[in-house]
């Protein structure tokens, strides 16, 4: 009692009581509040009740005795009925819990971020089991994609905020539990079916030539669970397959703003400097010591999917004696997704310019114009994609329980899963062929609405058809296998009121990430226009795709390109350049790393009650961990750059070669939960625990990859670290709960994470197989010597080279295209100068820490079937991006203030929910497409609704909007007219009924 009494007079004295005088004050009302609840409206004791409630308000309860039931900081949703989650995709279930946010792909939850640490350093697991993950768009994270599970067969989702020592380490922010359904947890027979129809409004503002498969899509959904009279054997069967078209149109900055800059430098790429030609043509210049940055391009994306998700657990049981309980599982789901684009675009050279600026600093232009000479007309993009991957997830599980005593209890679990991500199409995984009309003079966008709208003068398709120009065809794959054992044990200790865990495991995680890039580099232009018809391009326009966002609409804006079909022009390409596999995906990698981790853990835990005055629970634990890393990588070797258009250098590699490299950490993990019963109604929670994060695979992998495109300004690449740390987080919650009725409860919690050795990406210039460039080499200085190229106008500089230089060392002339200009190939010299690559790698460099609050709020009014739930999270770091910094930054990703609001009624056959949520503006990345600079998703709500009928007992029908509101998603950079990319996509609604058996 006497340790107890100093634990709590300790940490009230710890800085997260201090966080700020607005939560202490909370906590007190909360108190107060609890003991007059208590005082004058004691919950009845051991009275029986014969109210039944069943669908939401049952799995509220559930979600609330799970809360107040468990050790630590928990959370959790739970099924409303056997078959049916409250939603249909478990990530958009996981954002109605307090400080749980979600990133959304194609309109959907996918992974998820909580209480400020992102998907990476959050553990997913199954059935207590830790999962494989692979994601094509992630090639190299951790972060769990929710977005291949489908919510039906999944009883409930356990959310473990504090840590523990019984949990397998990487959830720092949380320990995510997703439970399948097993027939002894429901006795006896049980069977269900369910129909759905899908209408994604989002599938038809889209172009012809991108629309995907018909407008309504069919869900289908069944279970069947049972077990023998005697109860020895159970057999559980769930199974569903859902169908989706949809689409989504975003206009983007997507290479990156160049920069930035300060007002008072003259480098390449900035604006004309006070005096020098051309600078009379800014308006409110940036002046003093502000930065700034331009735009290096702008694009409009408009792209139909069809996706096809199938899910299906099987689950046997057998209790030969009521002491021994064994189950055998297996798990498979498959996502499949077709993807169909078109884009229009432009590329700014950063030549001849006019502008105007918003000013302060950080610095945007409100409108920027590049301004190009009547003989050197520049290219308008227009591109088509078509590709498909698949991703397929596979458990197979072992689990038995034994209990040789009444106090002593083993568990046995192994499980054998992999996660693997592939191209699902001949053409790739991702892939673009480019036309470009040359015919594009003066260009200006306009960035001062939410939208920004590109003009351009001049455009005249009948002297600058559209003609194909480079293309490039990725083939990627990615897979994760994970084995594990785990053996458990519980030992109670009645004598001493307490229990003892313990355990130990092993896992072994290997990752496997491997591409292949089949890229045609005939940027200036593949053949003649007339190799193409006018038939094969059918005119479009842009602004009609866009109407939810503000100004899209504004006069001026150039509004018309062109859009085709992919397989119409890949398979002339094919024949008119005789090149049938350079517009194939390569099936054989060229790029391949290997990461094998082995861990090996132990773990005790013990708990114990104190029936004192104020009835006391503490549990206190300890976890090992020793982890080996293996990394090995198959990478291309890169032998020369050559210049093909304006501002594309791509490089030429040689035979790929293996490189390996190891890594070992260990770690001591102390954690300790409290929790005292103020009054009957009223629990204090506090925990000390800590938790690692491992790195990204990215961050682990050996070998040097350079990116197979550089510019003018030079190229990129990355490499991995295998000698990583993994980030160790020290984790302190205190939480105030009121449980004052049995479906309403009213909650507080503080906490604060101390983040160490995070690894924070860099940037380093470096020179690797001593590439030469032309970009500044003899024939680059020729032309500016001549006098007749206005800064560094590309276009003007080929010219002359090919005009001059033709025939002679590294230059390869090509016949002109249609406006006049030269084509061809300018291979450096071996006296040019050494290419320049900014090299993205990772060091344990960095600490971080953030703290948060989180307010819950369930209340259900009588008897009335009307009931709330809602909660608040805010969360804080010092450790913030310095938007007026330039260089490489740390920063902590993913952390913003999040907020839920849901109606609910259920009462009769009716039952309705509509839900509300709200996550603030966070930081994404640090790096954009032109280097370290930030990326900020802005602020964004979504409202759902939820709609049910109970015919009877049996059949029951539902109505469902996702995204009732046709919510738009933004980002920006440095400043809010600094645009990277604003999203339209659009509401879904579903009709369908259930029957149970």
């Amino acid at each position: 009692m006497q340790g107890s009494k100093q634990f709590r007079k300790n940490f009230s004295a710890s800085k997260v009581i201090r966080l700020t005088p607005i939560a202490a004050g909370c906590a007190s009302m909360l108190l107060i509040a609890g003991m007059a609840q208590a005082q004058n409206d004691p919950l009845p004791s051991g009275e029986p009740t014969t109210v039944v409630i069943s669908g939401i308000r049952q799995s509220m309860q559930s979600s609330l005795n799970l809360k107040r039931n468990s050790n630590g900081i928990v959370d959790g949703i739970v099924a409303e009925d056997i078959g049916k989650f409250p939603d249909t995709n478990l990530a958009e279930s996981l954002q109605r819990i307090s400080g749980v946010s979600i990133d959304r792909s194609i309109g959907e939850g996918s992974r998820v971020t909580v209480r400020g640490i992102g998907p990476d350093f959050n553990m997913v697991l199954l059935n207590g089991r830790q999962m494989p993950t692979s994601n094509l768009g992630d090639r190299n994270g951790r972060g769990f994609d929710f977005a291949n599970i489908a919510s039906e067969g999944i009883s409930q989702i356990q959310v473990y905020k504090s840590s523990r020592a019984d949990t397998p380490t990487g959830g720092i922010g949380a320990t995510l539990n997703v439970m399948t359904l097993r027939p002894f947890d429901n006795p006896g027979f049980h069977s269900g079916v369910g129909v759905k129809g899908v209408k994604d409004m989002s599938a038809d503002n889209l172009p012809n030539d991108v629309k995907r498969g018909q407008a309504i899509t069919p869900e289908f959904s069944g279970f069947y669970s049972d077990t023998s009279a005697d109860g020895k054997f159970g057999i559980a069967l769930s199974a569903s397959r859902q169908d989706r078209n949809l689409g989504y149109n975003r206009a983007e900055v997507a290479n990156g703003w160049r920069g930035p800059f300060r007002a008072d430098e003259n480098n390449w790429g900035t604006l004309p400097q006070p005096g020098t030609p051309n600078a009379d043509l800014i308006t409110n210049r940036p002046k003093g010591n502000e930065i700034y940055s331009v735009p290096q391009n702008l694009n409009y994306t408009f792209s139909g999917v069809q996706r096809q998700r199938t899910n299906g657990q099987l689950t046997l049981q057998f209790k030969p004696v009521d002491e021994l309980i064994t189950t055998l599982d297996y798990t498979l789901s498959q996502n499949k997704i077709q993807t169909r684009a078109a884009d229009v675009g432009v590329w700014m050279n950063f030549g001849k310019s006019s502008s105007s600026w918003n000013g302060g600093s950080p610095n945007s232009p409100s409108v920027y114009t590049e301004l190009f000479d009547s003989n050197s007309p520049q290219d308008i993009a227009m591109a088509a994609a078509l590709f498909a991957t698949k991703t397929v997830n596979k458990s197979l599980g072992f689990n038995t329980v034994w209990k040789p005593t009444k106090n002593l209890k083993l568990e046995l679990d192994a499980h054998k899963s992999s996660a693997e991500s592939m191209a699902d199409s001949p053409y790739g995984s991702m892939n673009r062929m480019a036309n470009s009309a040359f015919t594009r003079y003066n260009t200006s966008i306009d960035f001062s609405n939410d939208f920004p709208v590109v003009n351009i003068q001049g455009v005249d398709y009948t002297k600058g058809p559209p003609q194909l120009t480079g293309s490039t065809f990725q083939n990627g794959y990615v897979k994760n296998d994970v084995d594990q054992l785990q053996l458990k044990g519980a030992l109670k200790l009645p004598e001493l009121e307490s229990k003892l865990n313990f355990g130990v495991s092993a896992t072994t995680s290997k990752n496997r990430t491997a591409f292949s890039n089949m890229q045609i580099d005939t940027w200036g232009g593949a053949t003649k226009p007339s190799d193409y018809p006018s038939s094969l391009y059918h005119p479009e326009s842009i602004s009609k795709y866009f109407k939810q966002i503000s100004g899209s609409n504004t006069p001026g804006m150039f509004n018309n390109f062109f859009t085709y079909n992919f397989e119409e022009m890949n398979a002339l390409a094919q024949k008119v350049t005789g090149n049938p596999k350079g517009y194939l995906a390569n099936p054989n990698f060229d790029t391949d790393s290997r990461v094998e981790e082995k861990t090996k853990s132990v773990y005790l835990q013990l708990s114990t009650d104190f029936d004192t005055v104020l009835p006391m629970h503490t549990s206190i634990g300890l976890r090992y961990e020793k982890t080996d890393v293996f990394s090995t990588a198959l990478v291309p070797t890169a032998t020369g750059i050559t210049w093909v258009s304006q501002n594309e250098l791509p490089i030429t590699f040689g035979a790929p070669a293996f490189t390996s490299l190891k890594g070992q950490y260990n770690t001591f993990l102390p954690s300790l939960d409290y929790q005292v019963d103020l009054t009957p109604e009223l629990q204090m929670k506090a925990s000390y625990g800590e938790n690692i994060g491992r790195p990204r695979y990215d961050q682990i992998q050996g070998g040097q990859v350079l990116d197979r495109l550089a510019n003018a300004a030079g190229g990129t690449g990355s490499q991995g670290n295998p000698g990583l740390k993994p980030v160790k987080s020290k984790n302190l919650d205190l939480s105030l709960e009121w449980y004052y009725s049995k479906q309403s409860f009213m909650s507080m919690g503080l906490f604060k994470k101390d983040l160490s050795n995070y690894a924070g990406q860099s940037q380093i210039m470096a020179q690797p197989f001593n590439l030469r460039t032309p970009v500044g080499g003899k024939y680059w200085n020729a032309a500016l010597a001549a006098g007749g190229c206005v800064g560094a106008d590309t276009t003007c500089i080929r010219n002359y080279i090919f005009r001059n230089f033709a025939g002679q060392p590294g230059v390869v002339r090509g016949p002109d295209n249609g406006t006049g200009q030269a084509t061809g190939v300018i291979t450096a010299l071996p006296d040019d100068p050494l290419a320049n690559f900014r090299i993205s790698s990772y060091a344990n460099q960095q600490d971080a820490s953030l703290r948060g609050l989180e307010f819950n709020v369930q209340h259900m009014f009588g008897e009335s079937g009307f009931g709330i739930a809602s909660n608040f999270t805010w969360v804080k770091s010092g450790l913030s991006y310095d938007n007026n910094k330039i260089g490489e930054q740390f920063a902590l990703l993913g952390m913003s203030n999040s907020a839920n609001l849901v109606g609910i009624y259920e009462k009769g056959d009716w039952s309705g929910r509509a839900a509300y949520n709200w996550r603030g503006e966070f930081l994404n990345s640090v790096f954009d497409g032109a280097g370290p600079n930030p990326q900020y998703t802005e602020a964004y709500g979504q409202l759902d609704l939820n709609i049910g009928y109970a015919y009877n007992k049996q059949l029951s029908f539902q109505f469902e909007v996702i995204n009732l509101l046709n919510a738009t998603t933004r980002v920006h950079g440095r400043t809010k007219s600094e645009v990277l990319g604003v999203f339209q996509g659009g509401p879904r609604f579903m009709i369908g009924a259930r029957y149970k058996f």
